[in-house]
């Protein structure tokens, strides 16, 4: 799973899906679930809960909900997941930490809601290294991703959140999609155990 780089950025998240995804066992709650592509990636077993805090759904996630036994939806943010202390097995977190508002809180909300040694799966976009041409470029455009692109902020250091947010075990793997104007995105995957 870690020699996907080099490529785009979307097919990077198809690949990591596929590869990441179907393990997932029990309740698996999918932060910023979108479309609710993830669904499709998970063991029929699964009881996949969605928490989307648009006001407008994608089309496709009501569809996906009604299709799949045990499927729930869960309309509110991050920051305040309408759940019950250690109430999942995992959370999948996909390109979504970019955009909260209060990635810290987000985090102490996964891992309240995680049952002990449950896996935060993620896969994000984050800040470029500082003083690099791609992190004053996302400088640049960060405040009009912002203000378009679902809140996102491309200079995040997600994977500082996730190693400060308290999780036992931190497994990160950096990658690279080709970027705008001869850049990259920097990338990173990985699984965040609760304590």
């Amino acid at each position: 799973m870690s020699d996907i780089g080099g490529l785009s950025g979307a097919e990077q998240r198809r690949r990591w899906r596929a590869s990441a995804l179907p393990a997932l066992r029990g309740v698996v709650l999918d932060l910023g679930a979108g479309s609710g592509i993830a669904a499709d990636h998970l063991a029929p077993d699964v009881a996949w809960w969605a928490l989307e805090p648009a006001r407008r759904l994608d089309p496709a996630l009501p569809r996906r909900i009604g299709a799949r036994p045990g499927a729930r939806l869960l309309r509110a943010p991050a920051e305040e997941i309408p759940l019950a202390d250690a109430s999942v097995d995992a959370v999948i977190a996909s390109t979504v930490l970019c955009s909260v508002r209060e990635p810290a809180a987000v985090l102490a909300e996964v891992r309240r809601v995680l049952r002990p040694t449950g896996p935060l799966v993620f896969f994000e976009h984050v800040g470029a290294p500082q003083g690099s041409r791609t992190r004053r470029l996302q400088a640049l455009y960060a405040p009009f991703s912002r203000a378009f692109d679902h809140g996102c902020d491309p200079r995040r250091d997600t994977e500082r959140a996730i190693r400060d947010a308290g999780f036992s075990d931190v497994d990160v793997v950096r990658t690279e999609a080709p970027g705008i104007w001869g850049t990259v995105e920097p990338l990173i995957h990985g699984v965040a155990l609760r304590p």
